[in-house]
């Protein structure tokens, strides 16, 4: 069988035992709503608008926020790996801020910025700058000595082996960390938004906060698919491409 085929099986599959769970009654609907329920909102949420307009907003504040995470995250990443004193200190705290869960940031976010687009974007800097920071110091630390000593050798020195040496080298690193730091970037978004209420426009997140208060769950499993194909969007659209690219680059594509 082809992998489109498989896949197509696969989820059918999946949606069949949704439906005959949800059709059992051993599950309210409250629940456990049918798939043609979940599917019924999303027609209506896009013929409203009020689904696009949860998704633009959403996709506003976080590509706003997933920037300014990669300008605090790649400098930070390349001072930890130059300098022994920022990896014995900003390292380590980085290290421990990077375990810490997204949602920990909202009651600070909360007490400084109150109920802003700061604080949302506050959430989402916190919750993706340091697996940047992570990814770009390892990556600079696994590049072989014998790279910087053979730039050196040809006349390269400063800030031409930062951009034609280290930079590329550890690429495919920083790429993979990137796409994490993406991964983070939504989930600290939907924290935020769920907990954060503010008058400046309605997101992803709050779509769902409100499914949950009105005990709407096909509203809730809707607003998951979307956010789940966004998601998927984004990966396909921009990281796989990107990271095919370096593979091919640098002669590692099977």
């Amino acid at each position: 069988m082809k992998r489109p085929l498989i896949a197509a099986v696969f989820f059918a599959g999946l949606l069949a035992a949704w439906h005959l769970l949800a059709a059992s009654g051993r599950w309210s609907p409250v629940l456990l709503p049918a798939p043609l329920d979940v599917a019924s909102y999303l027609v209506r949420a896009a013929a409203d608008g009020s689904l696009a307009a949860a998704a633009l907003v959403t996709g506003r504040r976080l590509a706003v926020g997933y920037l300014l995470g990669i300008g605090l995250g790649l400098p930070l990443g390349c001072l930890t790996s130059r300098f022994r004193s920022c990896s014995d200190t900003l390292g380590v705290v980085a290290l421990g801020l990077q375990t810490l869960p997204s949602v920990c940031w909202v009651p600070l976010a909360l007490l400084w910025f109150g109920q802003t687009e700061g604080a949302m974007l506050f959430v989402v800097v916190m919750g993706t700058s340091w697996s940047i920071q992570i990814a770009t110091d390892d990556g600079l630390r696994s590049i072989p000595p014998i790279y910087q000593r053979a730039a050196r050798t040809m006349g390269s020195r400063g800030l031409h082996t930062v951009l034609h040496v280290l930079v590329p080298a550890s690429l495919p690193v920083v790429l993979s960390g990137m796409k994490q730091g993406w991964a983070f970037a939504w989930r600290s978004l939907m924290a935020a938004e769920i907990f954060v209420t503010i008058l400046s426009g309605s997101g992803l997140g709050h779509l769902l906060h409100y499914g949950r208060e009105l005990l709407a769950m096909d509203q809730v499993l809707g607003v998951m698919f979307v956010i789940v194909v966004v998601g998927l969007a984004a990966d396909k659209i921009v990281f796989s491409p990107a990271e095919r690219w370096v593979r091919r680059r640098w002669g590692t594509d099977a």
